[in-house]
């Protein structure tokens, strides 16, 4: 192997054996189990945080597709087609079983990814899907995300992220015909609901709604 090829080889390697055992995992069992030397290891990272830091750039920064934004950000696409077409893309790209396990493992651990993960989805995906959400409820409001506003869009975010958690690391398919992931009409159904939803938030200045239905008056 050339050198790059040999670098390439533990990066590889690396992925798949975080994804199996966990970032707690030895560097000395991830030579042996990649078949190289614990120092030929050492020799192309210094540190473990080091080939730690290229995983994520593998599997999770570097799978950032710039075009999911200017998509986001077009304004000829109504609201649904393009928060379905970004999801479709999303799922299909991220939803990997290197991808799900890593991040559930770096949440059960030192959170080394997930504090870099979740930042990049708060600055350059989440604004973008709420300004979205507003357009569609015929808001052009700027301000503040409220956490009802947030926690709503976690339930979309989250419940699609959820099909790769149920298969990467639960084993389940919950349903004898589970879709692939990034099934158009199933991702379709979750932003249409998603939106259905979204209608009945206060506005975002306004005061906060009550989910309780209110109590008529009885006369007297």
């Amino acid at each position: 192997m050339s050198a790059e090829e040999r670098e390439r080889h533990i990066v590889s390697g690396a992925i798949s054996f975080f994804a199996e055992h966990g970032l707690n995992a030895q560097m000395r069992d991830l030579a042996k189990a990649i078949g190289v030397t614990h120092t030929l290891v050492y020799h192309y990272f210094t540190t473990k945080q080091e080939l730690v830091d290229r995983v994520f750039h593998e599997v999770f920064e570097g799978r950032w597709n710039p075009d999911w934004e200017q998509l986001l950000d077009s304004r000829d696409i109504p609201v649904p087609d393009k928060l379905t077409r970004f999801y479709v893309e999303y799922a299909r790209t991220v939803l990997t079983r290197d991808f799900v396990r890593i991040l559930l493992f770096s949440g059960l651990t030192d959170q080394s990814i997930t504090n870099r993960f979740f930042p990049l989805l708060g600055q350059r995906l989440f604004p973008r899907l709420i300004r979205e959400t507003r357009r569609f409820r015929g808001s052009t409001s700027r301000v503040k995300t409220t956490a009802r506003e947030h926690e709503l869009l976690m339930g979309l975010h989250g419940g699609i992220f959820y099909g790769g958690l149920r298969r990467f690391v639960y084993g389940q398919a919950l349903h004898p015909d589970m879709p692939p992931f990034g099934d158009a009409s199933v991702i379709c159904d979750q932003v249409l609901g998603y939106l259905s939803a979204s209608v009945v938030l206060p506005p975002p200045a306004g005061p906060a709604a009550s989910c309780r239905p209110k109590r008529s008056r009885t006369a007297r």
